[in-house]
């Protein structure tokens, strides 16, 4: 069994015309329909639902299950693709359903939550992949006899059930230097064209302007941190006292190593321009006046890199492909599921 690929990966090639396609192919949940009265057969008679599956304290409904087999019938005609017995179907639907259930439940258990922004922008980028607007996207959708906002929540319980995926998988595999190291090993003439490029190792103390600090009183104060490095005093120790970057001042200021293109293009520049161990005048940038000092330069080998990170992250998908598997038959025997088809 291999690991859910992401939603972008799944919808990023699918036609307008095969949008159904989107939420009802490779194990994609799909949100419950709130239930609603049948069509009266007669003034007397009342078609009723039903429990199909008891899900630990939940239940999945046969409505539920006749919807979920409604459109993969569906998807499956549009594509001309042949289904087993609709016996035999309906069980494979609906233990999909059971184990996409216990994942939710564990989501809800763990307070996860997918906020619009995010859906927001997972919709947009499934939009992009397929070549449209939101307003395309959206009316693609409802050519499919669905509206965006099911098909948002589809996306919503998708995106719960691969966070859960990630907190428990990413804990049960790693990949080793010496793993990869044995992967390229196995594997002569593999190491590419050389391509270098150079790092900077440096720090920096940024004074923002705040609502309390204008522009002038920014540079004044960055004047001042310049003033004291100048003098002989410790760049942590002021970076410490004196930065308004939390990600760094309490690390003395300290960037680690940057790469073309990491930084905004004021900051880059001046730090591009610095000898090691020197310190810049007060470079003005859209978060403030930033004080620079060049630690190191070093050149390396991206293409060398490169190539060990897409090796590290095969073996890491392959290993967590199996994990994922195993994980789910342990859930499923750990969950109480009563099955009534």
């Amino acid at each position: 069994m291999k690991m859910r690929k992401p939603l972008l990966g799944r919808m990023k090639q699918l036609s307008a015309g095969s949008l159904l396609a989107l939420c009802v192919g490779a194990g994609l949940a799909l949100a419950p329909l709130a239930l609603q009265a049948q069509n009266f057969q007669s003034p007397q008679r009342q078609v009723l639902d039903s429990v199909v599956a008891v899900v630990n304290n939940d239940v999945i409904m046969r409505s539920e299950l006749d919807d979920r087999m409604t459109q993969i019938e569906q998807q499956a005609q549009a594509q001309g693709g042949n289904l087993p017995p609709r016996s035999q179907l309906e069980r494979q639907v609906l233990e999909r359903m059971v184990m996409e259930e216990i994942q939710l439940q564990m989501a809800k258990d763990a307070n996860l939550s997918v906020d619009d922004t995010e859906l927001n922008g997972q919709v947009r980028s499934i939009a992009e992949s397929n070549g449209m607007t939101l307003d395309q996207f959206a009316d693609a959708v409802e050519a499919d006899g669905m509206t965006l906002a099911s098909v948002r929540e589809d996306i919503r319980r998708e995106m719960l059930m691969r966070q859960v995926q990630q907190r428990q998988i990413s804990n049960r595999v790693s990949v080793s230097d010496r793993d990869v190291e044995r992967f390229l090993n196995q594997q002569p003439g593999q190491s590419g064209e050389q391509n270098f490029i150079e790092e900077i190792r440096a720090r920096h103390v940024l004074i923002a302007l705040t609502p309390n600090r204008d522009e002038n009183q920014a540079r004044a104060r960055a004047e001042e941190v310049r003033q004291r490095l100048s003098q002989g005093e410790d760049f942590a120790s002021v970076a410490r006292e004196m930065s308004d970057d939390s990600g760094t001042a309490l690390n003395g200021g300290e960037l680690g190593w940057v790469r073309p293109g990491q930084t905004v293009p004021a900051f880059e520049e001046a730090m591009r321009d610095l000898d090691v161990n020197q310190v810049s005048q007060p470079v003005r940038s859209q978060f403030g006046y930033h004080v620079i000092e060049v630690e190191e330069r070093r050149r390396q080998n991206v293409t060398q890199e490169s190539q060990r990170e897409q090796v590290r992250q095969a073996i890491f998908q392959r290993r967590a492909n199996e994990e994922l598997e195993t994980w789910q038959q342990e859930i499923r025997s750990q969950a109480f599921v009563d099955i009534r088809l």
